[in-house]
């Protein structure tokens, strides 16, 4: 075996077996009782975990690496999540705190509603009733609750489109602040009525000065979350953002606005541990999904994204910051129609790491950057200057990885001269430039590690 062969299976094998066990030890302990199949579903969906065991088999037997990977997984158990039934549990419905869905202001019943379903113990059911919309200003519902608490959207939640109603705090809208063991589900719709926020956007009138604009739902310092079956649309800014999280399940969300929406992210990840988002569709004016600064062990399965930006690691390092982020695995995604496929943006003059990253088993459909580092980002109306200093990009895998660029450039690493990405690999990776034109890739300060079925590849120096 070639030491360049060998340099490649490392980094892979590396990676990989850290997501894969940290897949395995997500439901190891005490898996509640609406994911009980979920190891059997994905490995039905083809994610098999002895496959690729066997495949990096030949490492096992082939030397001393094993000795140099320590195992270190952080175990997510949401153990209080079974399914409650409206026979076990308190139902507290907010048209009974006066709540009217007559397009009026419900803000103060919520409110009420929240109160009673938190201060109260035992499994509480608070519901908001199908076939309604309600018209809320910003609200916190803060924790924490004394009860194990599910909320059933059914009907509408609907913001304000009223700008001087966010002068106390123009980030948010609908917030979860400290609020452990919360499940969300329903099938309902969360409305942030964003078209005044994005007409009064400086990216969409350039003479308006750059200002905030809230993010439609917001969990933060919160743990053992499960938000599942919603819709979330034209919000704001970004539309869903876990802050400061720990254990968080979001599936089968539709987050949906138009594509010249401005900074209107799908799934915003920040400082938040263990967390795994899986089937869902999105597309916005942004990233579908956005994974920045203090996110660790985040794990992407079955998304469907487009239009918007990709789905992206970063940006991170802005402004001269430190930034961290580790373990991130996209496996399984279908993107068609964005700006970008998979990509990691860090700015100029940062510092940390984004590292031990997978993108695996992508499907492209005319995706203007199908794989792109870009350690030079700069998303200001001037140059940004140029700095030394970069964001460390380490040990990143990109694996069965196949579609059609809508640029000539389908794979591009534009990475720092003074901080090159490291331990880049790629395998079984075919891009087409759109109308079976042969495309090309980019790629400058990179040390790179190719694997077999690699197309376009990289110049050689």
């Amino acid at each position: 075996m070639s030491v360049q062969t060998r340099q490649v299976l490392v980094v892979i094998y590396f990676i990989i077996l850290f997501s894969l066990f940290s897949r395995y030890n997500t439901f190891k302990e005490d898996p509640p009782s609406s994911y009980n199949n979920y190891i059997e579903e994905v490995m039905a969906a083809g994610y098999d975990p002895q496959a690729y065991l066997s495949y990096f088999s030949t490492i096992i037997e082939d030397g001393n690496f094993m000795d140099l990977i320590k195992l270190r997984s952080e175990i997510l158990s949401l153990q209080r999540l079974g399914t409650i039934t409206s026979t076990s549990a308190q139902t507290v419905n907010v048209d009974d705190f006066g709540a009217t869905a007559d397009g009026t202001d419900d803000t103060e019943a919520f409110g009420k509603a929240w109160k009673e379903a938190c201060s109260s113990e035992g499994a509480v059911v608070l519901e908001v009733p199908q076939e309604k919309s309600y018209l809320l200003k910003p609200i916190r519902f803060s924790g924490p609750c004394k009860s194990n608490l599910t909320i059933q959207i059914y009907g509408t939640i609907e913001a304000s489109d009223d700008r001087l109603d966010y002068k106390e705090d123009s980030r948010h809208w609908l917030t979860f602040e400290n609020v452990d063991n919360l499940l969300i589900e329903g099938g309902g719709n969360i409305n942030g009525n964003g078209k005044i926020w994005w007409d009064n956007s400086c990216k969409i009138n350039k003479h308006l000065p750059c200002k905030d604009a809230p993010t439609a739902l917001t969990f933060y310092k919160s743990k053992n979350l499960i938000v599942r079956n919603l819709n979330i649309q034209d919000a704001q800014q970004i539309h869903v953002s876990f802050d400061k999280c720990t254990n968080v399940q979001a599936s089968s969300l539709t987050v949906k606005a138009p594509e010249k929406s401005p900074n209107t992210d799908g799934i915003h990840v920040t400082h938040t541990q263990n967390i795994q988002i899986t089937n869902s569709v999105i597309g916005t004016g942004d990233d579908c999904i956005s994974i920045v600064s203090g996110s660790k062990n985040v794990q992407a399965m079955d998304i469907t994204c487009g239009p918007g930006h990709g789905i992206s690691i970063g940006s991170l390092g802005s402004g001269n910051s430190k930034a961290y982020v580790s373990n991130v695995t996209v496996d399984g995604a279908k993107l068609s129609g964005t700006t970008n496929g998979v990509r990691i943006k860090t700015w100029q003059g940062g510092s940390g790491t984004a590292s031990n990253i997978i993108f695996q088993n992508i499907e492209m459909n005319n995706v203007r950057n199908p794989i792109i580092i870009d350690q030079n980002y700069c998303d200001r109306h001037k140059p940004c200057k140029e700095q030394s200093s970069a964001v460390q990009v380490k040990n990143v895998a990109y694996k069965n990885i196949k579609g059609t660029s809508a640029s000539e450039v389908a794979i591009k690493f534009n990475c720092s001269k003074n901080r090159p990405c490291q331990g880049i690999a790629l395998q079984n990776v075919n891009l087409q430039e759109q109308g079976d034109r042969a495309a090309k890739a980019i790629c400058n300060n990179v040390k790179l590690s190719k694997g077999e079925d690699v197309f376009p590849q990289c110049p050689r120096p």
